[in-house]
């Protein structure tokens, strides 16, 4: 099907195709009346302006940029990118700006479609999601001045604001509730190694561990997928002082270990207590239900559309915490056998 034009709605509405110019872009030159017939006409035959006239005429292109540099099918499993999209989209759609979305397999390709985006004007802006420690990304936004939010701390290498909440304080508070308890030994099943979320984690978990004079922290680093959270399970069960708890970075892994434990024979919770790292109906789906670390992702999701849109409306919104993660207790955890 052919794309209207300018010049159709022009012949339409019996104007000049500069009249349609400054109907369609807002600019003063026509009547209220003969703006108001443009625009119907324009919404009658479904004209929506091109992504090249948009780059030359310099106007925003009322989208932003979310790539996600992952494995598809490790992205698929995850219920937090969900929640966290769905509230983008709440705040975006209510400023009737659209969300675009891309899913690379690594930080070069993502640079290169955050590259492309840029040249061709068809986002205001990024959000920027699983951070490095070294993250290559972070230079090129601030090489061609993309106003950008970063899903994570704030950074000491950039003034690119970010929305963060405190990882470290959440495992800590489910570490010593574990210990609370009567745990002696506590592994963790960790996310990708590459992620600064996850060695935050991961620091946080040691560092909790060893103030509890419980010796040397058990730590196993995954993929957050299922297959690998069932992989780390057995190997903990394995080991001749198995530990009586295990923390998952996330809720896939931890409904994984429910189904390793029972293969293996080993009872939840009363051999065995788990902790998943998010909160997500599969928690409350198995039985026994998951005690996890529950947070408003959706509201994450808000906060920072908010900020990258005061960003790309050059308002200087700065970094903004949201809350902390909060132990929610279910069956899956009780203190452990004699």
């Amino acid at each position: 099907m052919k794309r209207p034009t300018i010049a159709e709605i022009a012949a339409r509405a019996g104007v000049s195709i500069g009249a349609v110019s400054y109907a369609l872009n807002g600019r003063p030159g026509v009547s209220a009346e003969t703006r108001k017939l443009i625009l119907d006409i324009a919404n009658e035959i479904g004209w929506r302006p091109s992504v090249a006239a948009r780059s030359l005429s310099g106007s925003r292109a009322h989208s932003v940029g979310l790539i996600i540099a992952r494995p598809a099918d490790t992205l698929g499993v995850e219920p937090f990118f969900m929640r966290f999209i769905a509230g983008l989209e709440r705040e975006l759609s209510g400023r009737r700006t659209a969300l675009l979305l891309q899913v690379v397999e690594d930080h070069r390709a993502a640079i290169d479609a955050m590259r492309l985006c840029w040249a061709e004007r068809r986002v205001d802006g990024m959000v920027i999601t699983d951070l490095w420690t070294e993250d290559a990304r972070i230079p090129v936004l601030e090489e061609l001045q993309i106003p950008a939010v970063l899903v994570g701390r704030p950074r000491p290498d950039t003034d690119i604001p970010a929305v963060w909440t405190d990882d470290a304080a959440a495992v800590v508070s489910a570490v010593d509730y574990l210990v609370a308890l009567g745990h002696r030994r506590v592994a963790r099943v960790a996310g990708l190694s590459a992620l600064e979320h996850t060695q935050v984690r991961i620091a946080a978990f040691r560092q909790a561990v060893l103030g509890h004079g419980l010796g040397e922290p058990q730590v196993v680093e995954t993929d957050y997928t299922w297959e690998e959270g069932m992989r780390a399970t057995r190997t903990l069960l394995s080991r001749r002082d198995r530990p009586t708890a295990i923390m998952f970075d996330n809720d896939v892994m931890a409904t994984a270990a429910l189904n390793v434990a029972q293969e293996m024979g080993v009872a939840v919770p009363d051999e065995l207590s788990i902790v998943a790292g998010d909160d997500s109906q599969l928690c409350v789906m198995v039985r026994p239900a998951l005690t996890a670390l529950s947070w408003d992702i959706q509201a994450y999701g808000v906060q920072t559309a908010r900020v990258l849109a005061d960003t790309i409306d050059d308002r200087s919104p700065g970094s903004r915490q949201v809350s902390t993660a909060r132990l929610v207790v279910r069956s899956s955890t009780t203190a452990p056998p004699a």
